[in-house]
């Protein structure tokens, strides 16, 4: 590494190399592996990827020392989402073994029929994600829920995450609770309920969209009761675990806790400590089986919530398909997930800290001319951040501040710029597998990013959405002010 204390700012050429280095080896590598990219061959192309750019910044006259400062600096931004994944994985296997998940998937499949369930999914994520202002909370929750009862159904569980995901992240763009749409109005220079004001016309539309689509998906499903018995997935279920409407005690106390602004991680862990609480009083036959454990009575209690809480367990029936609804990964199911955030942020931490994000955002800046370019130019750099920076505060945050003058300059509300934020920055974050959202969604739902990015119509109509907006309302202003 170089031990030049002078540096210099990267030339365009150079702050790309890296970019164009990882999108060449992540598309082989997502081309020979699939699915598995993510076991571990993704988060080394992320850790080459930073390598590749550490070098670069050491020509430019960074020390070894910079650079680890910039790598550890991103990775601790991400410290509280890894924190919350592994809170997760226990809150999952708690929620298991208490049978609250299976009372979900068994109610749900009595309420719910294959034509609506897309539908009914899409609008229950939103409606639970805009009282707690969480797409994760809701993800890790009911969507769970949804992913198993969408699964008995026989419907394709990328499509089922994609409505999950779509409403979770229409309720979370709207909820004066979320902390992305506090952030986007902060870094705008707006007030939060303007803000949310004008998100109305570029997100209703767009989750309109989104529903009918579902709806129209519905009618057309091939799903029939020949192809899953409904009835054989309920007894499955009840002749494990204890099934009645006590059990949705705990998530409703989640729910609360979170619409009352409690931390998600402390929240969580309520939700756990009630999860174990409840499978003790209610599952003691499921703890037994999930512990493997034929000694004292009370030692075989505690391996079996133990185990529930780390590592993999399943509860075993007659049905095959139930066998595979009734299992978690605990704790132990998020390390890869956690793996590749770290590998990500590394590789984030060094474009940022080199000024090789900062160039390519300048580069930018330079052709826009007009104002609908300039709110296109938005979205597509908030969308390029959330695959280089692998996150979604960083995609609000950078342009946020990149974009604030032009916006005065081109005399737009900077509500304007507030909505391109959240459109564009917050929404398309899941659609990255190396991005924390992308990461956290598919280990927390169980699906490959790849599986339901192509269904997640909300997050990928919206920054469309808000750019052919933007333009209109640029057009029916020059035509105002003409006449």
């Amino acid at each position: 590494m170089s031990t030049s204390s002078e540096k210099r700012e990267p030339s365009l050429i150079e702050a790309f190399i890296p970019i164009i280095f990882l999108i060449v080896f992540l598309s082989v590598n997502v081309s020979i592996f699939g699915d598995d990219a993510l076991s571990g061959s993704n988060q080394i192309v992320l850790i080459l990827s930073a390598m590749v750019a550490a070098i670069l910044a050491s020509r430019l006259g960074y020390k070894w020392k910079d650079i680890e400062k910039s790598m550890v600096k991103s990775i601790t931004s991400a410290m509280g989402s890894i924190l919350i994944l592994l809170m997760i994985g226990s809150l999952a296997g708690s929620w298991l073994i208490s049978g609250i998940v299976p009372a979900m998937i068994y109610y749900g499949l009595q309420i719910l029929n294959p034509t609506i369930f897309l539908f009914a999914a899409c609008i229950v994520c939103a409606i639970v994600s805009m009282a707690t202002g969480s797409s994760w909370t809701t993800a890790a929750t009911v969507g769970i829920a949804l992913i198993g009862i969408g699964q008995a159904m026989g419907i394709h569980e990328g499509i089922v995450a994609g409505a999950i995901l779509s409403g979770a992240y229409f309720g979370d763009k709207m909820s004066p609770l979320s902390d992305t749409t506090n952030l986007a109005p902060a870094m705008a220079g707006t007030d939060l309920f303007t803000h949310i004001r004008y998100m109305v016309y570029t997100t209703f539309p767009s989750i309109a969209i989104t529903l009918v689509i579902f709806l129209v998906m519905g009618f057309f499903n091939t799903t029939t009761e020949a192809n899953v018995n409904t009835g054989e997935v309920l007894e499955a279920i009840s002749s494990k675990f204890y099934i009645s409407g006590w059990l949705f005690i705990v998530p409703v106390v989640v729910i609360i806790l979170i619409v009352k602004k409690v931390p998600a991680f402390p929240a969580l862990m309520v939700g756990t400590l009630l999860g174990i609480l409840f499978a003790l009083i209610f599952q003691r036959e499921v703890i037994s089986e999930v512990s493997g454990y034929s000694g004292e009575y009370w030692k075989t209690m505690f391996v079996g919530v133990m185990k529930a809480l780390y590592g993999h367990v399943g509860v075993t029936t007659s049905n095959e398909m139930v066998n595979e609804l009734l299992s978690s990964g605990g704790m132990f199911k998020m390390l890869n997930t956690i793996w590749l955030i770290m590998s990500a942020m590394m590789f984030g931490g060094v474009m940022e800290g080199a000024g090789m994000l900062r160039v390519i955002a300048q580069a930018i800046m330079k052709r826009i001319e007009s104002s609908g370019a300039l709110i296109a130019s938005t979205a597509g750099t908030c969308m390029f951040f959330n695959a280089t920076a692998s996150d979604q505060y960083l995609a609000i945050v950078v342009p946020g501040r990149m974009y604030a003058d032009l916006y005065k300059e081109k005399d737009l509300a900077p509500e304007n710029l507030s909505r391109t934020l959240e459109d564009s920055g917050t929404v398309t974050s899941v659609l990255v597998p190396w991005n924390t959202c992308g990461a956290y969604h598919s280990s927390v739902l169980g699906v490959g990013v790849l599986a339901f990015a192509p269904y997640c119509f909300f997050n990928i109509i919206s920054p469309f959405m808000t750019i052919l907006f933007g333009y209109l309302k640029i057009k029916i202003r020059r035509l105002s002010d003409k006449k």
